[in-house]
Protein backbone atom coordinates (compact mmCIF):
# COMPACT_ATOMS: atom_id res chain seq x y z
CA UNK A 1 0.00 0.00 0.00
CA UNK A 2 2.92 2.37 0.64
CA UNK A 3 4.15 3.16 -2.84
CA UNK A 4 7.47 4.51 -1.57
CA UNK A 5 8.37 1.30 0.30
CA UNK A 6 9.11 -0.85 -2.77
CA UNK A 7 5.80 -2.61 -2.89
CA UNK A 8 4.99 -3.46 0.72
CA UNK A 9 4.03 -7.10 1.10
CA UNK A 10 4.79 -7.90 -2.54
CA UNK A 11 8.39 -6.75 -2.09
CA UNK A 12 8.64 -8.97 0.96
CA UNK A 13 7.34 -11.94 -1.00
CA UNK A 14 10.05 -11.38 -3.58
CA UNK A 15 12.61 -12.09 -0.88
CA UNK A 16 11.65 -15.76 -0.89
CA UNK A 17 13.73 -16.27 -4.06
CA UNK A 18 16.93 -15.13 -2.33
CA UNK A 19 19.27 -18.04 -1.59
CA UNK A 20 19.61 -18.98 2.06
CA UNK A 21 23.22 -20.09 1.82
CA UNK A 22 26.64 -18.48 1.55
CA UNK A 23 25.49 -15.22 -0.04
CA UNK A 24 24.00 -14.02 3.24
CA UNK A 25 27.12 -14.87 5.23
CA UNK A 26 29.16 -12.65 2.91
CA UNK A 27 27.07 -9.54 3.62
CA UNK A 28 28.41 -6.99 6.10
CA UNK A 29 25.37 -5.16 7.41
CA UNK A 30 27.38 -2.68 9.44
CA UNK A 31 29.03 -1.14 6.37
CA UNK A 32 26.17 -1.03 3.86
CA UNK A 33 22.40 -0.94 3.70
CA UNK A 34 20.78 -4.36 3.50
CA UNK A 35 17.42 -5.95 4.11
CA UNK A 36 19.17 -8.70 6.07
CA UNK A 37 18.82 -7.97 9.79
CA UNK A 38 19.96 -11.35 11.09
CA UNK A 39 21.18 -14.66 9.71
CA UNK A 40 22.52 -17.77 11.40
CA UNK A 41 23.35 -21.29 10.26
CA UNK A 42 22.81 -23.58 13.25
CA UNK A 43 25.29 -26.34 14.09
CA UNK A 44 26.99 -28.00 17.05
CA UNK A 45 30.16 -25.90 17.11
CA UNK A 46 29.08 -22.27 16.67
CA UNK A 47 28.48 -19.63 19.31
CA UNK A 48 24.85 -18.49 19.47
CA UNK A 49 24.42 -16.27 22.55
CA UNK A 50 21.40 -14.55 20.99
CA UNK A 51 19.43 -17.84 20.90
CA UNK A 52 18.00 -18.38 24.37
CA UNK A 53 17.08 -22.02 25.05
CA UNK A 54 14.59 -22.58 27.87
CA UNK A 55 16.06 -24.48 30.80
CA UNK A 56 15.24 -28.15 30.53
CA UNK A 57 14.40 -28.10 26.82
CA UNK A 58 15.88 -31.14 25.07
CA UNK A 59 17.92 -30.08 22.03
CA UNK A 60 20.48 -32.13 20.10
CA UNK A 61 23.06 -29.78 18.57
CA UNK A 62 24.21 -31.37 15.31
CA UNK A 63 26.36 -30.33 12.37
CA UNK A 64 23.26 -29.99 10.16
CA UNK A 65 21.02 -28.16 12.63
CA UNK A 66 19.42 -28.13 16.05
CA UNK A 67 17.09 -31.07 16.65
CA UNK A 68 14.40 -30.18 19.18
CA UNK A 69 12.76 -33.21 20.79
CA UNK A 70 11.55 -31.67 24.03
CA UNK A 71 8.12 -30.07 24.43
CA UNK A 72 8.79 -28.33 27.73
CA UNK A 73 10.00 -24.99 26.41
CA UNK A 74 10.98 -22.84 23.45
CA UNK A 75 14.02 -21.20 21.85
CA UNK A 76 13.92 -17.42 21.64
CA UNK A 77 15.84 -15.11 19.31
CA UNK A 78 16.97 -12.33 21.62
CA UNK A 79 16.67 -9.59 19.00
CA UNK A 80 13.92 -7.01 19.48
CA UNK A 81 12.29 -6.00 16.19
CA UNK A 82 9.38 -3.62 15.66
CA UNK A 83 9.52 -2.93 11.90
CA UNK A 84 6.13 -2.83 10.24
CA UNK A 85 7.57 -4.61 7.18
CA UNK A 86 9.66 -7.65 8.08
CA UNK A 87 9.93 -11.40 7.70
CA UNK A 88 11.54 -14.31 9.53
CA UNK A 89 12.56 -17.38 7.55
CA UNK A 90 13.28 -20.77 9.13
CA UNK A 91 14.98 -23.62 7.21
CA UNK A 92 13.51 -26.69 8.90
CA UNK A 93 12.76 -30.41 8.75
CA UNK A 94 9.82 -31.99 10.57
CA UNK A 95 9.26 -35.51 11.85
CA UNK A 96 6.13 -37.12 10.41
CA UNK A 97 4.23 -36.62 13.68
CA UNK A 98 5.52 -33.14 14.52
CA UNK A 99 3.37 -30.19 15.47
CA UNK A 100 5.85 -27.30 15.34
CA UNK A 101 5.28 -23.89 16.90
CA UNK A 102 6.59 -20.55 15.62
CA UNK A 103 5.43 -17.62 17.74
CA UNK A 104 6.07 -14.26 19.36
CA UNK A 105 7.24 -14.16 22.96
CA UNK A 106 4.12 -12.19 24.01
CA UNK A 107 1.86 -14.90 22.48
CA UNK A 108 0.01 -12.33 20.41
CA UNK A 109 0.97 -14.43 17.37
CA UNK A 110 1.33 -18.22 17.14
CA UNK A 111 1.73 -20.42 14.05
CA UNK A 112 1.40 -24.20 14.19
CA UNK A 113 2.52 -26.61 11.46
CA UNK A 114 0.89 -30.03 11.92
CA UNK A 115 2.62 -32.62 9.72
CA UNK A 116 0.30 -35.58 10.25
CA UNK A 117 -2.76 -33.41 9.68
CA UNK A 118 -1.03 -31.52 6.84
CA UNK A 119 -2.45 -28.40 8.41
CA UNK A 120 -1.06 -24.90 8.97
CA UNK A 121 -2.89 -22.66 11.45
CA UNK A 122 -2.61 -19.33 13.26
CA UNK A 123 -4.19 -18.84 16.67
CA UNK A 124 -6.71 -16.14 15.77
CA UNK A 125 -10.36 -16.02 16.86
CA UNK A 126 -11.79 -17.70 14.89
CA UNK A 127 -8.73 -19.76 13.99
CA UNK A 128 -7.09 -19.12 10.61
CA UNK A 129 -5.92 -22.33 8.95
CA UNK A 130 -5.19 -24.06 5.67
CA UNK A 131 -4.57 -27.65 4.60
CA UNK A 132 -1.29 -28.12 2.70
CA UNK A 133 -1.27 -31.59 1.19
CA UNK A 134 2.29 -31.38 -0.14
CA UNK A 135 3.80 -31.51 3.38
CA UNK A 136 6.13 -34.52 3.52
CA UNK A 137 8.38 -35.47 6.46
CA UNK A 138 11.10 -36.67 4.05
CA UNK A 139 11.52 -33.14 2.67
CA UNK A 140 12.97 -29.89 4.04
CA UNK A 141 11.10 -26.60 4.10
CA UNK A 142 11.33 -22.86 4.39
CA UNK A 143 8.78 -21.48 6.84
CA UNK A 144 8.38 -17.75 6.24
CA UNK A 145 6.37 -15.45 8.51
CA UNK A 146 5.71 -11.99 7.10
CA UNK A 147 4.30 -8.82 8.55
CA UNK A 148 3.41 -5.88 6.35
CA UNK A 149 1.63 -3.47 8.74
CA UNK A 150 -1.88 -4.93 9.12
CA UNK A 151 -1.21 -7.87 6.81
CA UNK A 152 0.23 -11.16 8.09
CA UNK A 153 1.28 -13.95 5.74
CA UNK A 154 2.60 -17.47 6.25
CA UNK A 155 4.45 -19.09 3.36
CA UNK A 156 5.63 -22.74 3.35
CA UNK A 157 8.08 -23.75 0.58
CA UNK A 158 9.19 -27.33 -0.17
CA UNK A 159 12.92 -27.20 -0.90
CA UNK A 160 12.82 -30.52 -2.80
CA UNK A 161 9.81 -30.05 -5.06
CA UNK A 162 9.61 -26.24 -5.12
CA UNK A 163 5.92 -26.47 -4.27
CA UNK A 164 4.57 -23.81 -1.93
CA UNK A 165 1.41 -22.43 -0.40
CA UNK A 166 0.47 -19.55 1.83
CA UNK A 167 -1.99 -18.47 4.46
CA UNK A 168 -2.79 -14.76 4.72
CA UNK A 169 -4.86 -12.66 7.10
CA UNK A 170 -5.43 -8.98 7.83
CA UNK A 171 -5.60 -7.19 11.16
CA UNK A 172 -8.82 -5.19 11.52
CA UNK A 173 -8.71 -2.82 14.47
CA UNK A 174 -11.63 -1.90 16.72
CA UNK A 175 -11.14 1.87 16.59
CA UNK A 176 -11.75 2.56 20.26
CA UNK A 177 -12.27 0.28 23.23
CA UNK A 178 -15.25 -0.70 25.36
CA UNK A 179 -18.03 1.78 24.74
CA UNK A 180 -15.76 3.40 22.13
CA UNK A 181 -15.53 0.41 19.79
CA UNK A 182 -16.36 1.46 16.23
CA UNK A 183 -15.72 -1.77 14.36
CA UNK A 184 -16.12 -5.53 14.74
CA UNK A 185 -12.40 -6.27 14.76
CA UNK A 186 -10.23 -9.26 13.86
CA UNK A 187 -6.96 -9.66 15.75
CA UNK A 188 -4.11 -11.41 13.94
CA UNK A 189 -1.41 -10.28 16.35
CA UNK A 190 1.46 -8.01 15.36
CA UNK A 191 4.38 -10.34 16.19
CA UNK A 192 5.51 -8.61 19.39
CA UNK A 193 8.50 -8.73 20.25
CA UNK A 194 10.94 -11.64 20.03
CA UNK A 195 10.71 -14.56 17.61
CA UNK A 196 10.35 -17.97 19.30
CA UNK A 197 10.10 -21.56 18.08
CA UNK A 198 9.63 -25.02 19.53
CA UNK A 199 7.86 -28.36 19.35
CA UNK A 200 4.26 -28.67 20.55
CA UNK A 201 4.03 -32.42 20.07
CA UNK A 202 5.59 -35.26 18.10
CA UNK A 203 9.15 -36.56 17.75
CA UNK A 204 11.28 -33.72 16.44
CA UNK A 205 11.72 -30.34 14.78
CA UNK A 206 15.10 -29.65 13.15
CA UNK A 207 16.02 -26.00 12.62
CA UNK A 208 18.93 -25.48 10.25
CA UNK A 209 18.97 -21.74 9.53
CA UNK A 210 17.22 -18.57 10.69
CA UNK A 211 17.08 -15.28 8.78
CA UNK A 212 15.28 -12.03 9.59
CA UNK A 213 14.75 -9.57 6.74
CA UNK A 214 13.19 -6.14 6.33
CA UNK A 215 10.84 -5.07 3.56
CA UNK A 216 13.28 -2.47 2.18
CA UNK A 217 16.57 -0.78 2.96
CA UNK A 218 18.43 2.43 2.10
CA UNK A 219 15.40 4.41 3.20
CA UNK A 220 14.59 8.09 2.94
CA UNK A 221 12.56 8.05 6.17
CA UNK A 222 12.20 5.60 9.07
CA UNK A 223 9.52 6.32 11.69
CA UNK A 224 9.85 5.12 15.31
CA UNK A 225 7.49 5.33 18.26
CA UNK A 226 4.96 3.63 20.53
CA UNK A 227 1.30 2.80 19.80
CA UNK A 228 0.75 6.23 18.25
CA UNK A 229 3.23 5.12 15.57
CA UNK A 230 1.63 1.66 15.37
CA UNK A 231 -1.97 2.38 14.31
CA UNK A 232 -1.90 -1.09 12.70
CA UNK A 233 -3.36 -2.58 15.90
CA UNK A 234 -6.34 -0.29 16.47
CA UNK A 235 -7.25 1.32 13.13
CA UNK A 236 -10.13 -0.35 11.27
CA UNK A 237 -8.75 -1.71 8.00
CA UNK A 238 -11.15 0.44 5.98
CA UNK A 239 -9.55 3.58 7.50
CA UNK A 240 -5.95 2.41 7.73
CA UNK A 241 -4.73 4.30 4.63
CA UNK A 242 -5.78 7.49 6.49
CA UNK A 243 -3.61 6.77 9.56
CA UNK A 244 -1.00 9.52 10.02
CA UNK A 245 1.95 7.18 9.57
CA UNK A 246 0.55 6.01 6.24
CA UNK A 247 -0.16 9.56 5.07
CA UNK A 248 3.39 10.68 5.82
CA UNK A 249 5.00 7.61 4.24
CA UNK A 250 2.84 7.97 1.15
CA UNK A 251 3.90 11.56 0.55
CA UNK A 252 7.55 11.93 1.55
CA UNK A 253 10.27 12.27 -1.06
CA UNK A 254 11.53 8.67 -0.97
CA UNK A 255 11.10 5.19 0.41
CA UNK A 256 9.74 5.06 3.95
CA UNK A 257 9.00 2.50 6.62
CA UNK A 258 7.44 2.58 10.09
CA UNK A 259 8.66 0.81 13.24
CA UNK A 260 6.16 1.36 16.05
CA UNK A 261 5.40 -0.76 19.11
CA UNK A 262 2.31 -0.22 21.23
CA UNK A 263 3.07 0.23 24.93
CA UNK A 264 6.80 0.75 24.49
CA UNK A 265 9.02 3.36 26.10
CA UNK A 266 12.22 4.99 24.92
CA UNK A 267 14.17 2.07 26.42
CA UNK A 268 12.39 -0.40 24.12
CA UNK A 269 12.82 1.97 21.20
CA UNK A 270 16.56 2.12 21.79
CA UNK A 271 16.68 -1.66 21.71
CA UNK A 272 14.81 -1.98 18.43
CA UNK A 273 16.57 0.87 16.66
CA UNK A 274 19.96 -0.68 17.43
CA UNK A 275 18.79 -3.93 15.78
CA UNK A 276 17.36 -2.20 12.71
CA UNK A 277 18.81 1.18 11.73
CA UNK A 278 22.49 0.09 11.32
CA UNK A 279 21.38 -2.46 8.72
CA UNK A 280 18.63 -0.59 6.88
CA UNK A 281 20.18 2.87 6.83
CA UNK A 282 17.95 5.94 6.49
CA UNK A 283 18.44 9.60 5.64
CA UNK A 284 15.89 10.77 8.23
CA UNK A 285 14.72 9.03 11.41
CA UNK A 286 11.48 10.42 12.85
CA UNK A 287 10.76 9.67 16.52
CA UNK A 288 7.46 10.17 18.36
CA UNK A 289 7.98 8.74 21.85
CA UNK A 290 7.05 9.61 25.43
CA UNK A 291 3.42 8.65 25.89
CA UNK A 292 4.43 5.78 28.20
CA UNK A 293 7.11 7.63 30.16
CA UNK A 294 10.88 7.35 30.25
CA UNK A 295 11.69 10.53 28.32
CA UNK A 296 14.51 11.91 30.44
CA UNK A 297 16.99 14.32 28.91
CA UNK A 298 19.65 11.62 29.29
CA UNK A 299 17.59 8.98 27.47
CA UNK A 300 16.55 11.31 24.67
CA UNK A 301 20.16 12.44 24.23
CA UNK A 302 21.31 8.83 23.98
CA UNK A 303 18.68 8.16 21.33
CA UNK A 304 19.57 11.24 19.28
CA UNK A 305 23.29 10.53 19.48
CA UNK A 306 22.79 6.94 18.32
CA UNK A 307 20.78 8.12 15.30
CA UNK A 308 23.50 10.66 14.49
CA UNK A 309 26.17 7.96 14.81
CA UNK A 310 24.42 6.04 12.03
CA UNK A 311 24.70 8.97 9.64
CA UNK A 312 20.97 9.78 9.84
CA UNK A 313 19.19 13.06 10.59
CA UNK A 314 17.00 12.79 13.73
CA UNK A 315 13.52 14.31 13.75
CA UNK A 316 12.03 14.54 17.24
CA UNK A 317 8.29 15.19 17.31
CA UNK A 318 6.09 16.41 20.16
CA UNK A 319 3.70 13.72 21.32
CA UNK A 320 -0.01 14.43 20.72
CA UNK A 321 -2.34 15.71 23.43
CA UNK A 322 -4.11 13.20 25.65
CA UNK A 323 -6.86 13.13 28.27
CA UNK A 324 -4.41 13.38 31.18
CA UNK A 325 -2.39 16.29 29.85
CA UNK A 326 0.87 14.39 30.35
CA UNK A 327 2.10 15.62 26.98
CA UNK A 328 2.79 19.08 28.41
CA UNK A 329 5.84 18.23 30.53
CA UNK A 330 7.06 15.55 28.14
CA UNK A 331 7.05 18.00 25.25
CA UNK A 332 9.00 20.56 27.27
CA UNK A 333 11.77 17.97 27.63
CA UNK A 334 11.57 17.10 23.94
CA UNK A 335 11.93 20.80 23.07
CA UNK A 336 15.06 21.04 25.25
CA UNK A 337 16.64 18.18 23.32
CA UNK A 338 15.65 19.70 19.98
CA UNK A 339 17.35 22.92 21.01
CA UNK A 340 20.41 21.07 22.33
CA UNK A 341 21.01 19.28 19.03
CA UNK A 342 19.36 21.82 16.71
CA UNK A 343 16.78 19.33 15.46
CA UNK A 344 13.55 19.62 13.55
CA UNK A 345 10.32 18.18 14.86
CA UNK A 346 6.59 18.45 14.31
CA UNK A 347 4.28 19.79 17.01
CA UNK A 348 1.65 17.06 17.06
CA UNK A 349 0.34 18.51 20.33
CA UNK A 350 -0.60 21.77 18.60
CA UNK A 351 -2.43 19.81 15.91
CA UNK A 352 -4.49 17.77 18.40
CA UNK A 353 -5.42 20.44 20.98
CA UNK A 354 -8.69 22.34 21.31
CA UNK A 355 -7.18 25.81 21.22
CA UNK A 356 -4.15 24.88 19.08
CA UNK A 357 -1.91 25.55 22.06
CA UNK A 358 -0.84 22.01 22.96
CA UNK A 359 -2.72 22.01 26.26
CA UNK A 360 -6.15 20.31 26.18
CA UNK A 361 -6.88 17.38 23.90
CA UNK A 362 -9.50 17.75 21.19
CA UNK A 363 -11.38 14.51 21.84
CA UNK A 364 -12.92 14.52 18.37
CA UNK A 365 -9.43 13.79 17.03
CA UNK A 366 -8.88 10.70 19.18
CA UNK A 367 -10.42 7.26 19.45
CA UNK A 368 -12.51 6.90 22.60
CA UNK A 369 -11.22 4.06 24.76
CA UNK A 370 -13.43 3.17 27.71
CA UNK A 371 -11.46 1.36 30.43
CA UNK A 372 -13.63 2.40 33.36
CA UNK A 373 -12.72 0.23 36.32
CA UNK A 374 -9.03 0.33 35.43
CA UNK A 375 -7.40 3.14 33.42
CA UNK A 376 -10.52 5.24 32.96
CA UNK A 377 -11.67 6.99 29.81
CA UNK A 378 -8.81 7.40 27.37
CA UNK A 379 -8.28 9.76 24.43
CA UNK A 380 -4.79 8.77 23.39
CA UNK A 381 -4.68 7.50 19.83
CA UNK A 382 -5.32 9.75 16.81
CA UNK A 383 -8.31 8.72 14.69
CA UNK A 384 -8.83 9.65 11.01
CA UNK A 385 -9.49 13.31 11.85
CA UNK A 386 -6.53 13.49 14.23
CA UNK A 387 -4.28 11.74 11.73
CA UNK A 388 -5.15 14.26 9.06
CA UNK A 389 -4.36 17.12 11.46
CA UNK A 390 -1.01 15.54 12.40
CA UNK A 391 -0.08 15.00 8.76
CA UNK A 392 -0.97 18.59 7.86
CA UNK A 393 1.08 19.87 10.81
CA UNK A 394 4.08 17.89 9.54
CA UNK A 395 3.81 19.72 6.21
CA UNK A 396 4.30 22.98 8.14
CA UNK A 397 7.07 21.83 10.48
CA UNK A 398 8.99 19.42 8.23
CA UNK A 399 8.87 20.69 4.64
CA UNK A 400 12.33 19.23 3.98
CA UNK A 401 11.02 15.64 3.88
CA UNK A 402 8.30 16.17 1.29
CA UNK A 403 8.18 16.13 -2.50
CA UNK A 404 7.91 19.46 -4.30
CA UNK A 405 6.12 17.86 -7.24
CA UNK A 406 2.58 18.91 -8.04
CA UNK A 407 -0.22 16.31 -7.96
Amino acid sequence: MIKKSTGGLRSLLFLCIIATGGYFSELHAESAATTLLYHQVLNETGSFPELMVDEGLTVDYRSDGWVITGKEGIIRLERYYTLGERMIRYHVKFSDDAVALFKSDTNDFALSVDMSGKRVSVATNPESWKRMDFLDADHEYLVEIYRSYQKQLIRIIDLYSGESDQLSMTMDGPGGWGAGVENSSFNTGLQHDYYCFGLQSGSSLTVKQISVLAGACDLFLLLYGDSITEPDGYFPTRDFPSAWTQLIMENVAGRAMSSGRGGCTIHNLLESIKNELPYLKAKYVMVTIGTNGGNSEENLSELVEFILSQGAVPILNNIPCNESGTQIEVNKTIEKIRQKYQLSGSKFDIATSLQHDGMEVDTTMMYYEDYRGSWGEIYHHPNVKGSQAIYLRSLIDLPEIYDATLP
